[in-house]
């Protein structure tokens, strides 16, 4: 069970990783621009993420300490006004609140893609939330 765990974490990681790269490349492009600073972070990033997944597929120890801790940069949701971050590779499932009154909890999810949200600015109603995912392949990544 533990190999198909980190089989499965593994492959979510380089397949997310990789479309990911290839986004951010894609925004590198127009080299200069105010996205190119975010590009660069995003890119950064997915590679780590990327490498930590192909570590993983090899069975290597340092696989499972590097995926860790690509699995904890995609555990948070910060949507405010103030300053927006979200990271997923492979997919999410995000258990979020919005903290607009009434305060409502939602559930959003999706498979089989990427995503990397870094701003200094975000949405006129706040939310805040865990990536349900990542939360489940950090504790999975904790079975030795």
């Amino acid at each position: 069970m533990r190999n198909f765990l980190f089989r499965l974490i593994g492959i979510l990681e380089v397949a997310g990783g990789f479309m990911g790269m290839v986004n951010m490349l894609r925004r590198l492009l127009p080299f200069g621009t105010h996205d190119s600073l975010v590009a660069v972070i995003g890119l950064v990033l997915y590679t780590f993420i990327l490498v930590a997944g192909v570590l993983l597929l090899e069975g290597s120890e340092r696989g499972v300490s590097l995926s860790g801790w690509a699995q904890l940069l995609q555990l948070p949701l910060i949507a405010t006004p103030i300053l927006s971050y979200a990271l997923y590779t492979g997919g999410f499932v995000n258990v979020y609140a919005t903290l607009h009154l009434p305060v409502r909890l939602g559930l959003d999810w999706h498979f089989g893609s990427e995503g990397f949200l870094l701003a200094v600015a975000g949405p006129g109603v706040a939310r805040l939330g865990i990536n349900l995912l990542a939360l489940l392949s950090w504790l999975a990544l904790r079975l030795r």
